[in-house]
């Protein structure tokens, strides 16, 4: 049986949705099944699931890095003053210079703006330009002619590539067999890392199992 799923149901989860985030949907079927995501209702809700978690009900194209500077020491208590080194108030409402202090370094990023330039982007939030680069290879596998993620990296919130990216990464990953044993602690391990937001994860993967069981 292969599950379908509609712009209407999209609607009913995600109100506020971002044009590029629907039309990619409009026209996602194709993408679903070739994932296997279509292949069963508990797939396709635990997949939606983590994709409403990730991008804010599909609202979120950038990762929000225009942080006060009260809020800046609970988000990197080790970077920022009073436990850190750093001055929150010179970082505050500043995305670029802030991307460019936490990112900058690490995950791939190594030249002067690729915090900021491969910061949290798309339905799964890809994150520093080993992520972008790796969701290219993996992205090519199933489709040849798919962009450089690194070089165009704002084609991962595009409305033509943004779902394939994901439900790439979701089957790299190992994410249909995780469902299928309806594991969600498991398959946010696999997608975030760790269990950061897993209480909004259940609530969206409850929501979505009501539309797809």
């Amino acid at each position: 049986m292969t599950v379908k799923l509609t712009l209407s149901q999209i609607a009913q989860l995600a109100p506020n949705a971002r044009s590029s985030y629907r039309e990619a949907f409009q026209n996602g079927q194709a993408v679903f099944d070739q994932y296997g995501i279509s292949a069963n209702p508990l797939r396709l809700a635990h997949f939606m699931a983590q994709v409403l978690h990730e991008s804010g009900g599909l609202a979120i194209q950038f990762e929000n890095l225009n942080y006060s500077a009260a809020r800046l020491p609970k988000v990197w208590p080790s970077r920022f003053q009073p436990k850190g080194p750093l001055d929150p108030a010179a970082y505050a409402n500043n995305p670029q210079k802030l991307a460019n202090e936490v990112y900058g370094g690490r995950m791939g990023n190594s030249a002067a703006n690729d915090g900021f330039t491969y910061r949290g982007r798309g339905l799964l939030q890809l994150t520093g330009k080993d992520s972008y680069r790796e969701a290219t290879i993996i992205l090519r596998h199933g489709n040849p002619g798919a962009p450089d993620l690194v070089a165009l990296p704002d084609e991962v919130i595009g409305s033509q590539w943004c779902l394939a990216i994901a439900a790439a990464e979701w089957s790299a990953k190992g994410c249909n067999a995780l469902a299928d044993q309806d594991d969600i602690r498991k398959i946010t391990r696999a997608i975030n890392g760790g269990q950061i937001g897993i209480a909004e994860r259940i609530e969206w993967a409850r929501r979505t199992k009501a539309i797809w069981r």
